[in-house]
């Protein structure tokens, strides 16, 4: 009989524990209901994963989103990316993304890229040092505005597409 009592309180804490360590966990997991949200964006970057520019901007339109950094990154991307690209219409939405976003480390990229274009290496090199400031162990926005940079530079400064 003590053995029973013995294993069933083993049991009982085990589960115990178990739970703790479970309700530890999921206090830094999202609630379930927006683990399942979908990404409002998600055809948008399926789009541009595609490089089909006019589809991503039809999908922005779509669903105008004025207070959202990552929508306006996304509209200045395409908008840039496009066959006859219009990079007044990416400025604009750059600008608005860091206004919203001072940190967003694609706007800055693709802010970067947009300089470099435009044969204003002042302005990418701002974009890469707060990149730099950002992501001191570095990351993928980081690199490849040092890439577009050092192609640039390698180009002997001439505005690339």
């Amino acid at each position: 009989m003590r053995s029973r009592l013995l294993a069933g309180t083993a049991a009982a804490v085990a589960v115990s524990l178990w739970a703790a360590a479970g309700a530890a966990w999921g206090a830094d997991t999202p609630p379930p209901s927006s683990v399942h949200q979908t990404d409002p964006l998600g055809p948008v970057r399926a789009a541009i994963a595609r490089q089909h520019w006019d589809e991503a901007l039809n999908e922005l339109r779509k669903m105008p989103m004025p207070g959202s950094a990552d929508w306006h990154n996304l509209m200045g991307y395409a908008w840039r990316k496009r066959a006859t690209p219009d990079l007044v219409a990416a400025q604009r939405h750059y600008d608005t993304a860091l206004r919203l976003d001072p940190d967003h480390k694609g706007a800055l990229e693709y802010a970067g890229e947009l300089a470099l274009m435009k044969g204003d290496l002042a302005t990418a090199e701002a974009h890469l040092a707060r990149l730099v400031r950002l992501c001191a162990a570095g990351c993928e926005e980081r690199a490849d505005l040092e890439r577009a940079l050092a192609r640039f530079k390698d180009s002997g400064s001439r505005p690339r597409p």
